[in-house]
């Protein structure tokens, strides 16, 4: 439910959203690319704070738009979590489309 309401919520906005990689309906984690205009700005995981509410966590390699990098961390998190959710989201301010979602 999650990724349909940011996929939708992205695209009414004039951005583009899409889900790179599917992962399990119910537990998978969500990893989010974030770009603007073509170039990532930034890879956020969803993960749950000390209160148990849901925040989005800067992830993955300093230098996020170095392609290689990127790749590399992406392909190692899908290794060790199969049921992960990749998605991309090209808007402005894709952070904060993010953010309100939670």
């Amino acid at each position: 439910m999650t990724v349909d309401a940011l996929l939708r919520r992205v695209q009414a906005a004039g951005g583009f959203a899409m889900v790179l990689a599917k992962g399990d309906e119910n537990a998978g984690a969500i990893l989010l690319v974030c770009a603007e205009r073509g170039a990532t700005t930034a890879l956020l995981e969803r993960t749950v704070d000390i209160n148990g509410s849901y925040r989005w966590t800067p992830c993955g390699p300093q230098d996020v738009e170095s392609e290689a990098e990127r790749d590399s961390y992406i392909r190692r998190r899908r290794d060790q979590d199969p049921d992960l959710w990749l998605i991309e989201l090209d808007v402005a301010d894709a952070e904060r489309f993010a953010a309100e979602m939670i």
